[in-house]
């Protein structure tokens, strides 16, 4: 019996080796198109396979990692299933930061690059109003951009969006350092100009710890199924895919969003106009997860108390911090709120 125990733990030991040790796995395979660029970044027109909604959704992903993971793959794609729904769908992928762009703050990801983005695709699509899906930081970005928006919004949805920093269990002892001005991180910001992806995903490590050993464990226990093994392997490709940031932007939130929590006092500031979240009238759908350690439930369902919104939803998944993006139950349910919000095509 315990050559038997020893085979199959040592035959998938093997098959975990051959996974993690495989080529980097076909990403981001949905057609798109390039409807505008600036700087680094891109704005990508997905086109649906047969339009259902006059309002197109405008997704704006993190800074931290690269947003394949919202099209990660056969079956495992936000994209594709939702243009299969008859959704067109544009995103903004801010691209690859390097040195030259190390004075980016967040006032110029919101105003130069969301805002004029959304403008863009309202011409682009002809359509009179916009959907806006914002995911983790990109939720964040969403929120401070519906705030101060000139532009039609007619949904807001925030995905594992932080609004609220004053619940931040994992980084307490270095939130308390910093108010305290115990740990100088300005320093280290502005003699690096942009904080490389390697301190980036240290840093997200740091958080998760001892959490992200879990992947591995899973793949160890179901190494076997070849199916599993690529889906792991998917997404372990994109949470190894941390990119550089701005050193002023990550300044600039580390002081105004995690030790001030300007978002719910209302002292962030963009361009000198206060972010008041109560100035967000649009249809908003918060999704929230009770098990992720990144970004706590708690962090953001009190946006649902600061909204102006009549029509407000906060949707607690279950799953972790990617679960929006690849289970396919929790994307029917987005697909179900939106197709009631979206202005659907009457075909005569």
């Amino acid at each position: 019996m315990a050559s038997e125990m020893d085979e199959l733990f040592n035959n998938r030991l093997i098959n975990v080796f051959k996974t993690v040790n495989s080529p980097a796995p076909e990403v981001g395979l949905t057609p798109r198109q390039a409807v505008w660029k600036k700087n680094k970044a891109t704005l990508w027109y997905y086109p649906a396979q047969q339009k259902k909604y006059d309002t197109p959704l405008y997704f704006i992903y993190s800074l931290l990692n690269q947003p394949f993971i919202l099209d990660l793959g056969p079956g495992y794609s936000l994209i594709k299933f939702l243009n299969e729904k008859g959704f067109d769908i544009y995103l903004l992928d801010f691209g690859i930061p390097t040195y030259a762009d190390k004075d980016l703050t967040v006032d110029d990801y919101i105003l130069r690059y969301i805002k004029k983005g959304v403008q863009r695709t309202l011409i682009h699509s002809g359509a009179s109003q916009i959907s806006i899906i914002g995911f983790c930081m990109g939720g964040t970005f969403a929120s401070i951009y519906a705030a101060i928006a000139d532009e039609p919004i007619q949904n807001l949805i925030l995905a594992v969006a932080p609004i609220d920093f004053s619940y931040f269990p994992i980084f307490d002892e270095w939130q308390n350092r910093l108010r305290d001005g115990e740990l100088d991180l300005e320093t280290i910001f502005d003699t690096a100009g942009v904080i490389p992806s390697p301190l980036m995903k240290a840093g997200i490590r740091l958080f998760v710890s001892p959490v992200y050993v879990s992947p591995y464990l899973s793949l160890l226990r179901k190494s076997y199924d070849e199916e599993y093994a690529l889906k792991w392997k998917r997404l372990n490709f994109w949470a190894e895919s941390h990119i550089p940031f701005s050193g002023a932007a990550l300044k600039q939130m580390i002081q105004t969003l995690g030790i001030e929590n300007g978002l719910m006092n209302g002292t962030f500031l963009i361009d000198g106009t206060p972010v008041n979240l109560s100035n967000i009238h649009a249809n908003l759908l918060a999704v929230g997860s009770n098990v992720d350690r990144l970004v706590p439930k708690e962090q953001i369902q009190p946006v649902m108390d600061l909204v102006s919104s009549k029509d407000k939803t906060f949707f607690a998944m279950k799953g972790g911090h990617a679960t929006l993006a690849t289970n396919k139950e929790v994307q029917e349910f987005l697909s179900s709120w939106l197709s009631v919000r979206s202005n659907p095509i009457r075909i005569s």
